[in-house]
C-alpha cells in the first residue's frame, strides 16, 4: 500500500514539474503598441467629454464636445474591458524624454533626455548620450535575456545601433533626415538659398510658406527601412527592396499598413520555430505631420485609409490616390484630416492584431500592451501644466494571465513600470546596484493587491511633475485637489490655501516634496558623469 501510495505521489510530482517546465518554455508573448503623441482623453474608454479638434483645412483648433470628432475605438474598448485600463497612467511630456523613460525603465536624472531638445552631454563632453550607453539595460537587453527574440517598428528618434533588437522595420528609418532617398520625394529638407536657410517640399521643389519642420514622409509614400530582415545579407536596407514590393509602393502606400506587415510576418516566423517574442511597436499614429497629398492645407493629421466597422469586423477600402507634384487626387478613398481617425485607425489595428493572434493560436499566451508616449499635439504634448503633457491611455489585455483585475484601475501606472513588467514575466533579475524607477505590474495585476504605487512622476526639461491620490504639483509648482475627477480629465482645483485641505493632504504634499529631491537635477548633473556609471553587473535570469 505503501509502495503504491509513494508511486502516486511520485507521478503527480512528475505531472506538476513537467507541467512546470512546460509553462516555463511557453512564456507568453509580449506586444507594446506605443502610440504617439494621444491624451487618454481621446479614447471614449477614458469618458472626457472634451477631445482634440482638427487644426488646419480651415478648421479652428482647439478643444472640441462634437461628436463627430470623437474616435470610434470598439476593440480598445472590449480588451480596456477584458482586461484593464489604468484611469492615470503618466508619461514625460513630450516624446523622446517619453521613449527613455519607456526604454530604460528611468528618469531623466539617470539617462539625461531632459526633453527633445535639452539632453546632457555623453561622458566625453560631444553629443548626447545614447540611451543604450547611460542605461546598458534597455527594454530590448532585458526582453533579451528573458529568452525573447525581438522587433522593433515604428518610429525610432533616436540612434539604433546599440539596441540589440533582432530585426525592425522603421518608418522613417534613422538618419532619413535630408537625405535623397531613392525610393520617395516625400520629404522637407533645408535648403541654403543666397545664404539664408528655407524649408522645401522635395514633391514639389517649391519653398513651405507655413510653419513646418524638417521631416521625412512616415505616412503615405513612406520612407521605409528594413532591419536584419531575413530575406536581406544587410543590416539597414531601404524598402522596396525588391521586385514584388517595389511594384505595390507607391502614393497609395501608407506606412503603418508596412509596419504592421513586418510585424506580423516576424510573429508568423516566431510562432513557427516556437520562439517568444517581443514586439515593441511604436507607431507613428497620433502624431501630426506634413500633409504630402495636401501640401497647401496645413493639415496636422494627414488623413487614413478609409474603415467602417460593422460591430463584428472592419471593412478597409482600399487607397487609390493619383497624381504628381503636390497635385493628388484621394479617389475618396482616404479620410479627412484629424487625430480621431488616426486613433480610428489604430482601434482596426488592434482588430488585425487579435486576428492574428487568434490565426496563430496565441491569444491566450499572449500580454498586449497600449498605450502613449505624451499628451496630444497642441493640447498636452510639451505642456507642464497640470497633467495634460503627462496623461495617456494604458490598456493591458491578457487573456491567458488569470488576472485578478478587470476593467477600470484607479490607480497609477508609470511608462518606467513596463520595463520591470517585462523584466518579471521574463524570468529576468535586475542587478541590485542597477537603478530603475520603474515598479513591475505582475504583483498588482495577478495578486489581491488594491495598488500599484504611491506616486507617479513626469518631467520637462528641469521642472518637476508628481502625482499622487488626493495631490498633484504640475511643472509651474502649482498644486491640485486630484481626489475629485473632472469631466474633462483636466480641469482640477487648485490648491491656494493650505488650510482649507484636509490633514491627509498636507501631509501627502511633505511626502510628494521629499520625493522629486532625487530626481531634481537637472542644474547640477545636467550631462553624464564623468566616465559615465561605472561597472554595471549583468541581468541574471532566475
Amino acid at each position: 500500500m505503501r509502495n503504491t501510495t509513494t508511486k502516486i505521489k511520485l507521478f503527480m510530482f512528475t505531472v506538476v514539474l513537467t507541467a512546470v517546465q512546460i509553462n516555463a518554455q511557453k512564456k507568453p508573448n509580449i506586444i507594446l503598441l506605443y502610440a504617439d503623441d494621444i491624451s487618454a482623453r481621446e479614447l471614449p474608454i477614458y469618458g472626457s467629454d472634451t477631445w482634440s479638434l482638427p487644426k488646419g483645412g480651415g478648421l479652428k483648433g482647439g478643444d472640441t464636445q462634437d461628436v463627430k470628432y470623437r474616435a470610434k475605438t470598439p476593440n480598445l474598448d472590449r480588451i480596456a474591458k477584458e482586461g484593464i485600463y489604468v484611469k492615470t497612467a503618466w508619461a514625460a511630456t513630450v516624446c523622446g524624454p517619453s521613449r527613455a523613460m519607456m526604454m530604460t525603465g528611468r528618469y531623466a536624472h539617470k539617462h539625461k533626455w531632459w526633453h527633445n531638445k535639452d539632453k546632457g552631454k555623453a561622458p566625453s563632453g560631444k553629443g548626447s548620450w545614447d540611451l543604450f550607453d547611460s542605461s546598458p539595460h534597455t527594454i530590448a537587453h532585458v526582453a533579451k535575456a528573458g529568452g525573447y527574440s525581438t522587433f522593433w517598428g515604428g518610429k525610432t528618434q533616436m540612434n539604433i545601433s546599440g539596441f540589440p533588437f533582432d530585426e525592425g522595420c522603421f518608418t522613417p528609418g534613422e538618419g532619413s533626415y535630408n537625405k535623397a532617398i531613392h525610393t520617395t520625394d516625400f520629404r522637407l529638407e533645408t535648403r541654403k538659398i543666397n545664404g539664408n536657410k528655407k524649408i522645401y517640399n522635395a514633391d514639389t521643389d517649391k519653398a513651405l510658406t507655413q510653419k513646418s519642420y524638417v521631416q521625412s514622409g512616415w505616412y503615405w509614400k513612406p520612407h521605409v527601412q528594413l532591419m536584419n530582415h531575413p530575406d536581406s545579407n544587410k543590416e539597414l536596407e531601404w524598402w522596396p527592396n525588391d521586385k514584388k514590393s517595389k511594384k505595390k509602393f507607391g502614393l497609395s502606400t501608407f506606412g503603418p499598413d508596412v509596419e504592421l506587415e513586418y510585424i506580423f510576418d516576424f510573429m508568423e516566423r516566431k510562432e513557427k520555430s516556437k520562439e517568444p517574442f517581443f514586439v515593441y511597436h511604436t507607431s507613428h499614429l497620433g502624431h501630426d505631420a506634413f500633409d504630402f497629398l495636401h501640401p497647401d492645407s496645413g493639415n496636422k493629421w494627414p488623413g487614413t485609409p478609409k474603415i467602417s466597422w460593422d460591430g463584428k469586423k472592419y471593412t478597409r477600402v482600399t487607397p487609390k490616390v493619383t497624381g504628381d507634384n503636390g497635385k493628388y487626387n484621394t479617389h475618396g478613398t482616404i479620410t479627412e484630416d484629424g487625430i480621431h481617425n488616426h486613433i480610428n485607425y489604430l482601434d482596426y489595428q488592434v482588430w488585425l492584431y487579435m486576428n492574428k493572434l487568434k490565426e496563430l493560436g496565441i491569444e491566450n499566451n499572449t500580454i498586449f500592451i497600449f498605450c502613449a508616449d505624451n499628451g496630444t499635439s497642441g493640447y498636452g504634448k510639451s505642456t507642464q501644466v497640470s497633467q495634460k503633457g503627462t496623461h495617456v491611455p494604458m490598456i493591458i489585455y491578457a487573456p491567458g494571465m488569470n488576472m485578478t483585475k478587470k476593467g477600470m484601475q484607479d490607480v497609477l501606472v508609470n511608462m518606467s513600470d513596463v520595463l520591470p513588467t517585462i523584466a518579471e514575466l521574463g524570468g529576468v533579475e535586475i542587478p541590485e546596484n542597477y537603478e530603475i524607477n520603474g515598479e513591475s505590474l505582475i504583483p498588482f495585476l495577478t495578486t489581491n493587491k488594491k495598488s500599484h504605487r504611491d506616486w507617479i512622476y513626469g518631467y520637462h526639461k528641469g521642472t518637476q511633475i508628481v502625482r499622487g491620490d488626493l495631490l498633484m504639483k504640475d511643472g509651474n509648482n502649482v498644486w491640485y485637489d486630484v481626489s475629485i475627477n473632472p469631466s474633462d480629465l483636466i480641469s482640477f482645483p487648485k490648491i491656494t490655501d493650505w488650510s482649507k485641505v484636509s490633514e491627509k493632504h498636507r501631509a501627502q504634499r511633505d511626502q510628494l516634496k521629499e520625493v522629486i529631491v532625487d530626481f531634481d537635477l537637472h542644474e547640477s548633473e545636467h550631462d553624464a558623469p564623468k566616465g559615465g556609471y561605472g561597472k554595471v553587473d549583468k541581468l541574471k535570469t532566475k
